[in-house]
């Protein structure tokens, strides 16, 4: 094993696997489309009282701390299919009793792109896109770590979901970071946005020397939600940033809606996915 120590886990959930089940079921595919991203007061509490933490720490200042703490990638040094297994720790010891485990999950999306003929590069973001949830065995609440993400230092977008729970975030008090475009300009490129922090934005910087450009875009924004679906902030879109979405929507599916019943045998997929780790990375990852 690595050098990485696991830490325990805070937050408002119970679990990591909580919060998965709930997004299982908010975008259950049967449901009709008006019926997704229902966040209603009939919503489980523990959802509400969840975003009502990230949508108060999740300042400008916050995320600006977070990457100057962990973009550094000094957490230790770890194999892609080791980090698949340390984050299985995050349920093992969270919930015991789950019927589907973290490396299960990330198995049956890579495995639903694999089954639909997408390159070998799409397959692989699908079985690593949620490995920066290891932010919470390094002690990270969970409201640091999961969630719809969205920009600091601009205006939040209605869109966003329960928009009115910023209104306990000390930005609200700051004139700068409450106008449209805020410290920001039109068009200037989601690279140049500081948005919400969490695993995301960690994974990104994980991975970013070893990917093509689309899976990068995947994994950076497969959370921001208030863009990808709900098109708000595509005025500080770039041109790349509008065709690269188009393959974040492409993804968004098969993260969505790959659980099922059916668990898959990470045993005998190991070969094939060592196989396709190891053409895209070196065998030990700074994280």
């Amino acid at each position: 094993m690595s050098n990485m120590q696991r830490r325990d886990v805070q937050g408002p959930l119970e679990s990591l696997e909580q919060w998965d089940d709930f997004v299982k079921d908010r975008y259950d595919p049967n449901r009709a489309q008006d019926g997704f991203r229902q966040f209603t007061p009939e919503a489980p509490p523990v959802v509400r009282e969840f975003y009502r933490l990230n949508h108060m720490h999740q300042t400008r200042a916050f995320v600006q701390q977070k990457k100057r703490q962990y973009l550094a990638r000094d957490q230790g040094q770890m194999g892609i299919w080791e980090a698949l297994e340390y984050l299985n720790t995050l349920v093992d010891d969270s919930d015991p009793d789950t019927d589907l485990s973290q490396i299960e999950h990330c198995l049956q999306t890579a495995e639903a792109i694999r089954a639909d003929g997408h390159p070998r590069w799409f397959v692989l973001a699908g079985l690593i896109h949620d490995l920066g949830k290891v932010l919470c065995l390094y002690g990270e609440p969970q409201w640091a770590v999961v969630g719809d993400t969205f920009p600091v230092g601009c205006a939040w977008s209605d869109k966003i979901v329960y928009p009115e729970l910023f209104a306990a975030n000390p930005d609200s008090a700051v004139p700068a970071y409450q106008t449209r475009t805020g410290i920001y300009e039109e068009c200037c490129g989601l690279g140049n946005v500081d948005l919400s922090w969490g695993h995301d934005e960690y994974l990104y910087h994980v991975v970013k020397d070893y990917l093509p450009e689309e899976a990068l875009y995947m994994i950076r924004y497969h959370s921001f939600y208030p863009c990808h679906r709900e098109r708000a902030y595509e005025y500080l879109m770039s041109d790349q940033d509008r065709r690269m979405f188009e393959w974040v929507r492409a993804f968004n599916p098969y993260d969505l809606y790959s659980k099922s019943s059916g668990r898959p045998d990470a045993k005998a997929l190991r070969p094939y996915y060592d196989d396709l780790i190891a053409e895209y990375f070196p065998a030990q990852v700074s994280w």
